[in-house]
Formats: C-alpha cells, structure tokens, sequence
C-alpha cells in the first residue's frame, strides 16, 4: 500500500466565509505546494466549484473529491463527497430544492461567486448558501447514500454547527462512513469524553477557509491509488486499506 496525504474540508470563494484568494487556480497551487495528495472540495451547500477544480488538480497529479459541506435543519455540518459529475448534478439539484430562498448580503456574510480559472466571475450565487436546508441529518444521509456516495459529519468535537453541539450525541443508527474532527483535537482527546465513538473511524481536515490553510492538517490514507473507490475502500478498512490521523 502506498501513503497519500488527504485534506477533505477545503472551502472556495464560492462559500461566503471563504476569502477572495479561495480561487480554483490557488488552491490548487497551494495543495500541490502542501504535499497534498486528494483534496476535498467542500463549499456550503454548493458543489459549483468542484469539477473545475478536479480538472485543474489532475494537471498537478491531485485527486478532487467533488462535494459540499451541507448544514442540515438541524444545523449540523456534514461532507458530502461523490464519484462522477453526473451524480454531483442530481445533488446540486437536491440543495437547490431544499436551500431556503433567503437572499445573501454580502456586506455582512461575503461574496458568493463562481469563477473560472482565468478568475473571471461567471456567477454569483443569489440565496445565502451558510443558511440550513430543510432536511434532516436522516433525509440527508440517505439521499447521499442513494447516490452511492460519502456521508461524513464535519467537526464533530467543535461546540457549535457540529452533530454533537447540536444533537448532544451521534445516534448509533446514523449511517456515517466516517467522522471529522479538526485540528483543534486529537482522536484520543476526543475519545476520551466520548467512549462510546471508540469504534468509528475518524479524519482530521483543515477546513480551510483561508490559502494558507490548506494542507495545514490531513490524514493519511494507506491505498493502492488515489481515487474514489479508493478512498472508500480505506475508509471501510477494506483489503489492507486504512486510514491514520496524523
């Protein structure tokens, strides 16, 4: 098996709290300077950015995970990744039919827009994209499942917009693939408080928000490539596939 460095929570410009020099182009440059062998690209809520930042990384040998960070009713943030565009197109559809029409101000919460790689705005998302949906953390485990993909509850140790600040607990029938915890912890740290987590499988992500974030923390996945199914696979624990937090 070979070892690849993996960050799963990177925000763009698309995201209202991602700063202006988010861009697809930075980011990839930033990863590739970082080591970064997959990176996630998780704005809120939208999946807008990922494809083009997938074919950007691929120029560099860098695997995208294509996907959002998606706040649910309940407020609780979780990482939706998936394989092919055709899949991220019926989920981008699904956040646009459960986003609320709540108009963004971007004086207060930021700018909202797509670019392409020249750093030309294309679009400017109109609904605040940091607003919650109106699906449960259930609806949307199992619309992300339904399209074969990857469900994992962001930052679980933080004290707010995690699935514990929220709900006090992580209900032992949520169908999870795996659960985030920043670089704030550590996994015996966080275990420590909540035993009864021992046998899940953990990450540890930057989040990043800002270029220099990127790549500051990840995991290491021990695959035989970096791909998808692979990164399901090592998730899983699956034929020799394993993951180690840093």
């Amino acid at each position: 098996m070979k070892t690849f460095r993996v960050d799963l929570h990177t925000h763009t410009v698309l995201s209202p709290c991602g700063d202006l020099e988010m861009s697809p182009v930075n980011i990839v440059e930033k990863a590739k300077e970082r080591g970064i062998d997959v990176l996630g690209i998780s704005d809120h809520n939208s999946t807008l950015h990922a494809p083009l930042i997938k074919k950007l990384a691929a120029k560099e040998n860098i695997e995208i995970m294509m996907g959002a960070e998606v706040t649910t009713k309940e407020e609780v943030h979780c990482l939706c990744f998936f394989e092919t565009e055709e899949k991220l197109v019926v989920f981008q559809k699904y956040l646009d039919k459960h986003l609320p029409h709540i108009a963004n101000d971007s004086d207060k919460f930021g700018y909202q827009v797509v670019v392409n790689e020249e750093e030309e705005i294309l679009n400017e998302v109109e609904w605040l994209l940091i607003s919650g949906i109106n699906q449960s953390i259930d609806q949307l485990e199992k619309k992300v499942h339904e399209l074969d993909g990857l469900f994992i509850p962001a930052h679980v140790n933080k004290m707010q917009d995690s699935i514990i600040s929220q709900l006090g607990f992580i209900p032992i029938d949520l169908n999870v693939d795996a659960l985030e915890i920043s670089q704030h912890t550590t996994k015996s740290e966080f275990l420590k408080k909540n035993k009864y987590l021992k046998n899940y499988n953990f990450i540890r992500s930057s989040d990043a928000h800002y270029i220099d974030n990127i790549g500051n923390t990840w995991t290491n996945f021990f695959m035989e490539r970096r791909n998808f199914e692979e990164i399901k696979m090592a998730l899983a624990g699956i034929e020799g596939r394993k993951i180690e937090i840093k």
